[in-house]
């Protein structure tokens, strides 16, 4: 499967804006979004017009960078959401809120949704019993997520969990660091979304 493997501080300056894909390094100095803002490459430092089409198509790049998703799943979770009763673009956002990775993001167990998807991939977790390795399953209200037994020692993960009280988890979910879980209390709703995105322009992007 493609998959981005470019340098991650390089998405953050091209949307002019912290999208926390690099965990801890995001919080201190060394961002390079606080030390280089400005778009990377040789004409990163020039006067650009954008055209309607471009802001729509940057919002869009976006929360696909937010989320780690490619073209094609993302136009899926689109088309998805437009099917669903409510308004579309806070269908799409909720849908990707509800990914087992942002789950396992939000909850705390890890400080990106790079190490999160990576520690679902690998089978270090389970959901209502069962162990999964899916980073796109859709949880539900009332989901459990529990870290593995054999799991619980693994310095990253109790690190992410001690750095859980800045980083603040989500009125929706419920967290018992003691136990290793976490909760879906209820479904994701747009007041829940702190990052500043306007979803409006992803729909009108699509509607073309």
């Amino acid at each position: 499967m493609a998959r981005y493997t470019g340098p991650s501080c390089r998405l953050c300056r091209r949307e002019n804006m912290e999208l926390f894909l690099k965990g801890e390094r995001c919080y201190t100095d060394k961002c390079a979004i606080k030390r280089r803002n400005y778009p990377p490459g040789q004409h990163g430092q020039g006067r650009s017009k954008v055209s309607d089409y471009g802001v729509q198509l940057r919002e869009k790049q976006k929360v696909r960078r937010i989320y780690g998703i490619l073209e094609k799943q993302f136009r899926a979770y689109f088309e998805k959401a437009d099917r669903m009763k409510g308004v579309t673009g806070e269908n799409l956002l909720s849908l990707l809120e509800r990914r087992l990775d942002n789950i396992v993001y939000r909850a705390g167990f890890a400080t990106s949704r790079t190490e999160a998807r990576q520690l679902v991939r690998h089978g270090h977790f389970s959901l209502n019993g069962r162990k999964v390795n899916i980073p796109s399953i859709q949880v539900k209200v009332g989901d459990v997520l529990e870290l593995r037994e054999k799991s619980r020692k693994v310095a990253s993960i109790n690190e992410s969990l001690e750095g859980v009280v800045r980083r603040g988890v989500p009125q929706w979910l419920e967290l018992d660091k003691d136990a290793y879980k976490g909760m879906v209390k209820s479904l994701p709703v747009r007041e829940d979304i702190t990052m500043p995105i306007q979803e409006q322009l992803i729909v009108e992007l699509y509607s073309k």
